[in-house]
């Protein structure tokens, strides 16, 4: 016999979240869904879930178990089961409605935003536009996505920040990004590149281990990052970081952590000054506080702490004994 520990909500009846918990002894081979509906069709008929196809294709059986999302028809139960006794949660990150129940309206707010469908040249093609298999395995993994929010209740930048777009959104924008017969993908990685976009992935790899299907969401980010830097689009801090970081150790082997901060920021030179300039301006002319300014006084605690700490970087940047080796795996990286 195993403990179902099920956070229940109904604000109708009671204001605040609790727990109850079920008693149920689930046969060998029975999922987590299957062991949710049991409990419901014989111990109370007001537990609420979302499902439907049962077989780990629709997603809308994601739930947290133990703290973690999952599908619920995808695990067998005894493989949740911990000491006799499984926690079951509704998905972070979302507000619950009902129980298990959550309010899906700002996850697909988010999936629009990045405009997920094609975009091709041609609106009314004469016959069907061909890929090679080539080019369908840069979207395949992508194209796998369900939807089912287990990434999303999981990413760790959305705990902390609303206005990022969240890992399921970035994954279905990579299905675009990539497809050779989409004729805008410059300005999708532009678009990409703003704040809360794919630069504010902190690359814990949570969505990766959330994820029930090959979609893995970090990589697709990873993939979206390349292309913008490949496009050009680099009047951002974090491509200007990836650059700064890529440069400083092709240079001399390890990180000069006294240029980076100043490069990503993009202070030094003529170009990233006129950038700095130029995006500026754009944000003020929106009614938005200049980047440079949050950037600015953003690095002034940061420093202070590195002080007091006694992590300030040696003025005089070294490189590493075996730099000519770093600089050939470069070369041949490239080549």
């Amino acid at each position: 016999m195993a403990t179902f520990k099920i956070k229940r909500y109904n604000p109708e009846i009671q204001r605040e979240p609790y727990y109850e918990e079920f008693q149920y002894d689930p046969p060998e081979g029975t999922t987590l869904l299957d062991s949710l509906n049991e409990i419901k069709w014989t111990q109370d008929g007001t537990l609420s879930y979302r499902m439907s196809c049962r077989s780990a294709i629709c997603g809308s059986c994601a739930v947290k178990a133990n703290g973690h999302a999952i599908l619920a028809c995808q695990r067998q139960a005894e493989h949740v089961i911990k000491n006799d006794t499984v926690v079951l949660e509704p998905l972070g990150n979302m507000k619950p409605i009902k129980d298990l129940v959550v309010d899906f309206d700002p996850f697909w707010e988010k999936i629009n935003k990045v405009t997920p469908y094609l975009k091709p040249e041609e609106t009314k093609p004469e016959k069907e536009r061909h890929q090679s298999q080539a080019q369908f395995s840069i979207i395949d993994d992508s194209s796998t996505c369900i939807m089912c929010g287990a990434c999303y209740s999981d990413c760790n930048v959305l705990e902390v920040d609303d206005n990022f777009l969240g890992p399921a959104a970035l994954a279905k924008a990579q299905r675009f990004v990539g497809d050779s017969r989409d004729k805008d993908r410059k300005a999708r990685v532009e678009q990409l590149s703003e704040p809360g976009g794919i630069w504010d992935c902190t690359h814990c790899g949570e969505c990766v281990e959330r994820c029930p299907k090959p979609a893995e969401p970090f990589h697709r980010i990873k993939e979206i990052m390349t292309v913008a830097l490949e496009e050009g689009v680099h009047n951002n801090n974090g491509a200007r970081h990836a650059l700064s970081f890529t440069k400083s150790i092709k240079h001399s082997g390890r990180l000069n952590e006294n240029v980076l901060p100043v490069e990503s920021i993009g202070f030094l030179g003529v170009k990233g000054i006129v950038n700095l300039v130029q995006d500026n301006l754009k944000m003020l002319m929106q009614g938005k506080v200049p980047t440079v300014i949050k950037d600015v006084f953003g690095l002034i605690p940061v420093g202070l702490r590195m002080l007091k700490k006694g992590k300030i970087p040696p003025i005089i940047h070294h490189s590493v004994d075996d730099v000519d080796d770093v600089k050939r795996i470069f070369k041949e990286l490239k080549q």
